[in-house]
């Protein structure tokens, strides 16, 4: 005695899917996303503990990441006191270092595709099917005799 299990059909659109997520550019996406969050993690660090505090050196010791505006009018020392105490802020500092941060990436890219551009395999890329039959009516053209 032999009992068979009468499954659900799986929807067409799992097939769909699980191909989609099998092609080389969706897992070339992660890869790339991983990597990229990897690299902002090591431009923060370098914007927030490299370049921020030469720049702050340069102009007089400012801090970039206390450059900020208080909305209630009250003054405090620092972000994190002004933060703490719940007043509204306007984050300059925060926000040119996210500029700085966006700069440096955009710099990185920049000259990473520039790099890979030139390592890329400079084949020229293979006849249409257009030029392929306009060669053959070419080449057939020229074997048949001229009457």
């Amino acid at each position: 005695m032999s009992s068979s299990i009468n499954l659900p059909k799986a929807p067409s659109w799992i097939a769909e899917f699980r191909a989609f997520v099998m092609r080389g550019n969706v897992i070339d996406l992660a890869v790339g996303i991983i990597i990229g969050a990897a690299f902002t993690g090591v431009v923060n660090s370098l914007v927030k503990d490299v370049i921020n505090p030469l720049i702050g050196l340069l102009i007089g010791g400012v801090d970039f990441s206390n450059v900020f505006v208080t909305l209630n009018g009250q003054h405090y020392d620092t972000l994190a006191a002004a933060q703490k105490a719940g007043a509204a802020t306007l984050n300059l500092g925060l926000f040119i270092n996210a500029i700085i941060q966006f700069l440096i990436v955009s710099f990185a890219i920049f000259w990473m595709v520039k790099v890979l551009g030139r390592f890329a395999a400079k084949t020229p890329a293979p006849p249409s099917k257009t030029e392929v039959l306009l060669t053959e009516i070419r080449d057939t053209l020229r074997e048949k005799p001229v009457s």
